[in-house]
């Protein structure tokens, strides 16, 4: 089924099943949040994975996508599908400039220029207020009417359109990794003086991963833009970053279905565990910690270990 090795097929069976029931059994909003991430992390796993670089800059793309998606929807009037598109649009050509900078650098170097370019595109935000609204954000951003017609206002609307690009995501990200494009880019990861001898433009590769992982960042950005009606600076934020990079390590770095598991566990825990106030950052450590010790390779990545095959 479209490429998926038979249990990656069922994996995707079960994953579409629990999208269908998911609004039926849980808040609507909150399974929609988890959708945005899950598209978010899915796009900066295809940087760790696949290439192996970390990035620490990963807001600068997802907080965009979402303050041009609101922007042009509440205030130039966009109907809310042009708008996750410009929010996309958006976050890869941001990506495409920032990539040509960080690209050549490896490891923790590559780290610190990825993290100081989105410190630049903070402070932008923080400064341009009559774009970002400045520490208000953008609010009461109206979902309007797909393309033209098709009323949103009601969550279940809403999340019929997350959960096709949230699907449409994941099957875009698995044809990506398993085409000869991306092997080539894992043959970069694994030894790129290799693949350099062989006449290949490593840099070239990594780029390309680098301004898709924005244009993941982008969309989903946008896409939680038009669900939460409200974009502001903690999008855009350094913690958002180290969050959508907990997300991969959760689920497991690699693998197509870890970054959603990573998600989910991410979002509910924001949720769930508000009541304890204080006590939240020493449970959710407590956990985390937990996760690290037992699923060395993240969750998903140690049942596709113990499996013996891809998920």
């Amino acid at each position: 089924m479209l490429g998926f090795s038979r249990t990656q097929s069922v994996a995707l069976a079960v994953l579409v099943l629990v999208v269908i029931a998911a609004p039926f059994l849980l808040y609507p909003i909150v399974v929609m949040q988890v959708m945005c991430y899950a598209i978010f992390a899915m796009g900066t796993n295809l940087l760790m994975g696949s290439v192996g670089l970390l990035s620490l800059g990963q807001a600068a793309y997802f907080g965009l996508g979402g303050y041009v998606a609101g922007y042009l929807v509440q205030s130039v009037g966009l109907t809310p599908e042009l708008g996750i598109i410009a929010g996309g649009a958006a976050g890869a050509l941001l990506g495409t400039g920032f990539g040509w900078l960080a690209i050549r650098r490896q490891d923790i170097y590559f780290a610190m220029v990825t993290l100081a370019l989105a410190q630049i595109v903070y402070f932008a935000a923080v400064q341009a207020t009559g774009f970002t609204g400045g520490e208000n954000g953008i609010q009461g951003i109206a979902r309007g009417d797909l393309f033209g017609h098709l009323p949103l206002k009601s969550d279940h609307a809403m999340y019929v359109v997350v959960a096709v690009i949230f699907l449409a995501g994941v099957v875009f990200v698995h044809r990506i990794v398993n085409s000869p494009f991306g092997q080539v880019v894992k043959a970069v990861r694994d030894n790129e003086p290799r693949m350099i001898s062989l006449g290949y433009r490593t840099d070239a590769y990594k780029g390309m991963i680098f301004v898709l992982a924005a244009l993941f960042a982008g969309v989903a950005g946008a896409t939680k833009a038009m669900v939460m009606g409200i974009v502001t600076l903690s999008d855009v934020g350094a913690t958002t970053s180290g969050l959508v990079v907990l997300m991969v390590l959760l689920g497991g770095i690699g693998t197509i279905f870890g970054p959603i598991v990573g998600a989910a566990i991410v979002v509910a825990m924001q949720y769930y565990l508000a009541p304890f106030g204080a006590w939240v950052i020493v449970i959710q450590g407590a956990i985390f910690m937990v996760c690290v010790l037992v699923f060395r390779r993240g969750i998903i990545g140690e049942v596709a270990f113990r499996l013996r095959t891809p998920l």
